[in-house]
């Protein structure tokens, strides 16, 4: 199994920015894609962004041109480029490996963001 460590999220104001890093422990060998999720009160947890292990990306409609996704294979860690945040960027946000199968590995504890004047 895959364990990820999630860090660097925070309060910030409407229009800031921030980095999060995500970094993937244990059986590690065979990731081919990682992504960020973040789940909302009251909402389901949904994808923000991914990346292969050749560097494709893909993102949420509602993230598009704000963030952006990285990874350094080298580290096994994935980050998240996340700037003019908008209040309703305010989540805790996760990172995952799902595999081909859409089987994804045990949830972090992930990072609270939360956008706020």
């Amino acid at each position: 199994q895959v364990q990820f460590e999630e860090s660097g999220g925070g309060l910030v104001q409407p229009g800031g920015s921030l980095r999060l890093s995500c970094a993937a422990s244990g059986s590690i060998f065979d990731i081919y894609f990682m992504a960020w999720y973040r789940q909302a009160p009251g909402k389901e947890r949904a994808l923000v962004a991914g990346i292969s292990s050749p560097g494709i990306t893909q993102y949420a409609e509602s993230v598009k041109g704000r963030f952006t996704i990285s990874r350094d294979n080298a580290k096994n860690t994935v980050y998240l480029e996340m700037n003019s945040l908008k209040p309703e960027d305010t989540a805790v946000y996760y990172c995952n490996a799902p595999n081909g199968a859409g089987r994804y590995s045990p949830w972090g504890q992930g990072t609270q963001v939360t956008v706020s004047s």
